[in-house]
């Protein structure tokens, strides 16, 4: 597995995403703690999650408890693995989404996810969605101060516009060390908040990089995605994932998983070597 940074730390270049595994459509305990498992095999070692990914109401951090309970059981062989966070967004219990960007829920949110994955301070922590009802200053400010209070190694930001990366890299003094917003084929308007990352040598997460749960398999009508990959011989997933990592060293996609076989096939979208040619191709369809 081909490694790149985030901070300070060296993290695998294709990541987990968790969400799967513990919202609507959730796979079973033991299948969610086999693709874990799966993905530490392959030499994954950044997961990412948030309190919010759960389903009912009253199991908030389902799935940052599920994750905790894998790496547990792996052994240590999980050790060096950087497990990514998220506070600020929340779920009722009703499918809905909503937000909270107060200082003192995220300062709430950040412990009680320590905690829950039994860390004396979360790897990195990310505030998860800007608050319209919160200065973005205010809570920035909170992720500012969990990281100067030792709560958190790392802080990072999702969903964020080029003008909000500054700021919150201005805010936290230089240290803003990700930011995590949604970028795949079908969708690539946060192309210029990648670029603005790769400018700052801050390490961009895209999340759903393959389109979503429920867009993934349209990867193959992309007829410009399916035909690099026959002529790879690879999965369209692989490729499309090996695209997004040669647009900038800085790009650390997490694919989210709920199948050993699936974050299988991601982990080795590194070995893909794609020609400048079908990188082209990819980046002008």
């Amino acid at each position: 597995m081909k490694q790149r940074a985030i901070g300070g730390q060296t993290v695998s270049a294709i990541g987990l995403g968790g969400m799967p595994m513990s919202i609507e459509g959730r796979p079973d305990t033991r299948r969610s703690i086999a693709t874990i498992h799966a993905a530490l095999d392959a030499g994954v070692t950044l997961i990412d999650t948030a309190d919010a990914y759960h389903r009912d109401a009253g199991e908030v951090g389902h799935n940052e408890e599920l994750i905790a309970r894998a790496l547990q059981e792996y052994g240590q062989g999980a050790d060096g693995v950087l497990v990514a966070t998220k506070g600020g967004h929340l779920r009722p219990g009703d499918g809905s989404w909503t937000v909270n960007g107060s200082p003192a829920h995220l300062k709430q949110a950040a412990k009680e996810s320590a905690k829950r994955l039994g860390v004396e301070a979360i790897g990195l922590y990310q505030f998860h969605r800007p608050d319209p009802r919160v200065p973005y200053a205010d809570s920035v400010g909170a992720i500012r101060d969990l990281l100067d209070e030792g709560v958190i190694v790392m802080a990072g930001i999702s969903n964020a516009s080029v003008d909000q990366i500054d700021e919150a890299n201005e805010i936290l003094g230089g240290r803003l060390a990700s930011v995590q917003n949604q970028f795949s084929p079908r969708f690539r308007s946060s192309l210029p908040e990648l670029e603005r990352c790769d400018e700052l040598g801050i390490a961009f997460l895209p999340w759903s990089p393959l389109g979503g749960i429920a867009n993934a398999p349209e990867l193959s009508a992309q007829a410009v995605f399916q035909e690099v990959a026959d002529e790879v011989g690879v999965s369209v997933y692989r490729v499309t994932l090996a695209w997004e990592l040669a647009l900038a060293p800085v790009v650390v996609p997490i694919p989210g998983a709920s199948r050993p076989e699936s974050i299988r096939d991601s982990a080795t979208a590194t070995d893909v070597e794609l020609t400048a040619e079908q990188i082209s191709r990819l980046s002008a369809a």
